[in-house]
Formats: C-alpha cells, sequence, structure tokens
C-alpha cells in the first residue's frame, strides 16, 4: 500500500500542512510509515500532479508561511476507489520469532531472560497503545459509525499484543513447569494480599541471593504471580551484597529497575552503617525503585503506596 492513501484519507478529515500529516502518521500504530518528510512531500507532490489534492499558501504574521493542502473531488473518488479495492494479506515480521528459532544454543537462565524480556516489552507496547488511545488521534469530531470503526482498529491492535503476551507466557510456562523457579531455588517465601495489590516477602533462602541471574529469577517469580512488588529480608541477601566494590548490589539493583519490579529491603541499621553501603543507601532511598528500611511495616508502607 502507498502512503499516499493515508494522505488523502487524513485530508479527507480537514486541510492539513505536510508538518501536521507528519505528526499524524508518526503517532498513529496503523500507519506504519516513518511520517519523514521526505516520503510525505514526495506523496504530495505525486498527488498534486495527478491533480487528486491543491495547495494554497498560508501567512502568518508571527511564523514562517505554510502550505495547506486540500482534497479534491477527484480525490475523495480514488480514495474511495481504493478503500473497495481488494485488501492484501498483512505481511507478518517479528524478529523476535528468529531469535527463538536458534534459541537452543542458550542456557535455560539465559532463555528464560530472553522470554522475560519479550514479555516486559510487550506489557510497556500495551501500555503506551492504551494510552494513545485515551488521548485519542489527531482528527476532527467523527460520526458515530466512524468512532465505533476506528475504536475496533485500535482493538485490533491491542488484540495483536495480547494474544502475543499470552503466547510468550505460554511458553515460559510450558519450558519450567518440570522446572519450576521455585524448585530450582528452593524459595521460602510468602505472597502476601493486602486489598487489590500483593507482594511477594522472601523469608528465606538456602544460597543467599548474590549474582544477576538470582535477580532474574526473583523477577520471574513476581511476573509469573503477576505482581511487580518485591520485600527481601537482610539474611537472604549475600555478604557480598553489603560490600559495594563486589558489585553483587548494584547488578541485582539494576536488574529489578530493568524489569519493574519495586523492591524494599529490610535491613538492620548495623548492615547499612557498613563502609560505602550506607551511601548507596541514602542515594537509593530518593528513588521510586529500591529502597532499604529498617523495619518490615515501614517497608511494606512504601511499597504498597
Amino acid at each position: 500500500m502507498s502512503i499516499k492513501y493515508a494522505i488523502l484519507g487524513l485530508l479527507s478529515w480537514k486541510p492539513s500542512s505536510g508538518y501536521e500529516l507528519k505528526k499524524i502518521i508518526e503517532e498513529s500504530s496503523t500507519m506504519y510509515w516513518s511520517g519523514n518528510n521526505n516520503q510525505i512531500y514526495k506523496s504530495l507532490v505525486k498527488l498534486l500532479g495527478e491533480g487528486l489534492v491543491t495547495n494554497e499558501i498560508q501567512h502568518q504574521e508571527s511564523s514562517p508561511s505554510k502550505k495547506i493542502y486540500s482534497i479534491t473531488d477527484e480525490g475523495l473518488d480514488r480514495l474511495r476507489e481504493w478503500v473497495l479495492s481488494e485488501s492484501e494479506v498483512p505481511e507478518f515480521k517479528n524478529t523476535f520469532l528468529i531469535q527463538l528459532a536458534w534459541a537452543e544454543q542458550l542456557s535455560n537462565e539465559e532463555l528464560n531472560e530472553l522470554l522475560i524480556q519479550y514479555e516486559n516489552k510487550l506489557n510497556m507496547h500495551i501500555l503506551f497503545e492504551q494510552e494513545k488511545i485515551k488521548r485519542g488521534v489527531i482528527s476532527p469530531d467523527r460520526n458515530s459509525r466512524e468512532e465505533f470503526l476506528w475504536n475496533k482498529i485500535s482493538e485490533n491492535l491491542l488484540s495483536f499484543y495480547h494474544n502475543e503476551l499470552n503466547w510468550v507466557q505460554g511458553i515460559r510456562k510450558e519450558l519450567y513447569e518440570k522446572e519450576s523457579i521455585e524448585e530450582r531455588m528452593i524459595m521460602n517465601y510468602k505472597i502476601i494480599e493486602n486489598g487489590n495489590q500483593k507482594y511477594i516477602e522472601f523469608i528465606s533462602t538456602p544460597t543467599p541471593f548474590c549474582t544477576e541471574q538470582d535477580a532474574v529469577d526473583l523477577v520471574a517469580l513476581c511476573k509469573e504471580n503477576e505482581t511487580n512488588l518485591l520485600l527481601l529480608h537482610s539474611h537472604v541477601l549475600s555478604e557480598d551484597f553489603f560490600k559495594l566494590r563486589t558489585g553483587v548490589a548494584g547488578n541485582m539493583i539494576q536488574k529489578f529497575i530493568n524489569y519493574h519490579v519495586k523492591t524494599a529491603a529490610v535491613i538492620p541499621k548495623e548492615l547499612v552503617n557498613k563502609g560505602k553501603f550506607k551511601e548507596m543507601v541514602l542515594e537509593s532511598n530518593h528513588s521510586n525503585h529500591f529502597r532499604v528500611f529498617e523495619t518490615r511495616e515501614d517497608a511494606e508502607s512504601w511499597l504498597l503506596k
């Protein structure tokens, strides 16, 4: 499909400048072109040559003059003709499927992280699309039938991302149902529910957490239980976590941040005040990602607010 039909469609709503067309195309999920000036202005020149649009110079007192493009009757006829034409089968390009095709060479942990990364990306995209729907597309007021059709377009896009999310979550479940994260790590934890919120609290673990992979496994456990809130007690963290020179604390906390898991740690004052760890705590306690508390009650209060 040529971008010129998208331009004709937008101009059928209202006359617009090239810049206004560019902005709408950039913000739209259905119009998959880059929206760069070269594409748009080349198409406008062709449409002018074919008599499908006209333009006029609009002078502005405080800004440079701009060209405003309008669709002609012939342009409306061509747009209608294209809308009635036979639809193309959608092209399907998904780089993740190619990555997955050669994922056998990865370890279980690496594959799990790859799947989690894709899952998080899909979640973010769903939120992004929902926000765009709330803001609405830049256009004149639509009639009820047009509004219905555009809502269905948005529904189609969201259903694709939701289906993709369910699919990747299903892969992770089937791959690890015989060797679940709980079994691999032999963790002792509780799922605490408070109203419509819940978090995971770690009571003990045979081997204290000390690696980035431990952090990834904690993230995965949160995702499996549909929460992004985590509470850790000091005794589940290795001694190296409190020694900044080892990099353990920094690496684990960065994983929590990357995967949007809000984490609270209950750590006694005597451990907090050891060496440079105190400086890291003072800095992190200004963030909304990872904070250290002396009591479990304070930690829970911050997690749930």
